[in-house]
């Protein structure tokens, strides 16, 4: 069996396993790692990253994906996407590093999934009416560092959000949005083939070959 461990970015620390009071179900660490840009020659750390799985995730993506190696899976798109559409819930951390107003925070979110939405061809009203909604869920937030938002993402579509303001999870989510869709380009934007965070990637693919081939010990 294999073990999960918690990851630590910069002050942060994702924990190897969460329990979600607003969902009920428990969740393990795929993978985490930082979002960051470089300005004047040095790279900035906004955010931490993580992403998390029903445990059922694993028999799921091992059917295709045992055996195969980081290296492998880094450079493989299916293989994230089938994280993405994957019949299992997400739930996705994202913490801040440096302070950052919501409205600013999801308005880079927006842009970078209706992006993809148009790209694919999966972006119309019911789209944008879901994405201003979103917009609208981040209106009176602003993040200190440390807070963040929280994704549930069910394989049904279902977008649910949650802020805190310290590492606890929220009770109950802010706001719910039935749109698939946008949903899956909330993820598919951290680590698709455009990803925001090739660090995220990286670590997911080093963290699950082991997970995948042996199952998991928390």
């Amino acid at each position: 069996m294999a073990t999960i461990s918690a990851v630590r970015v910069e002050f942060l620390e994702f924990p190897a396993v969460v329990t979600s009071p607003a969902s009920g179900k428990t969740y393990i660490l795929g993978g985490a790692r930082e979002r960051g840009l470089p300005i004047e020659g040095k790279f900035i750390r906004f955010t931490g990253i993580g992403v998390y799985f029903e445990d059922k995730a694993v028999p799921s993506l091992a059917a295709k994906w045992k055996g195969k190696t980081s290296e492998e899976l880094v450079h493989t798109l299916h293989f994230y996407r089938d994280i993405i559409s994957g019949p299992f819930e997400k739930l996705i951390r994202g913490s801040k590093i440096l302070p950052l107003a919501g409205a600013e925070y999801s308005k880079k979110v927006m842009e970078n999934c209706v992006a993809h939405m148009k790209s694919v061809g999966t972006y119309g009203d019911a789209e944008a009416a879901a994405i201003e909604k979103f917009a609208e869920s981040f209106k009176n937030v602003n993040f200190a560092p440390g807070a963040y938002v929280i994704y549930r993402q069910s394989p049904d579509g279902i977008l649910g959000l949650g802020f805190s303001e310290d590492a606890t999870i929220p009770e109950k989510e802010a706001a719910v949005i039935e749109n698939k869709a946008v949903s899956a380009a909330v993820l598919e934007t951290m680590i698709g083939e455009h990803a925001v965070s090739p660090d995220l990637k990286r670590s997911l693919a080093s963290r699950l070959p082991a997970v995948l081939s042996h199952g998991i010990m928390v």
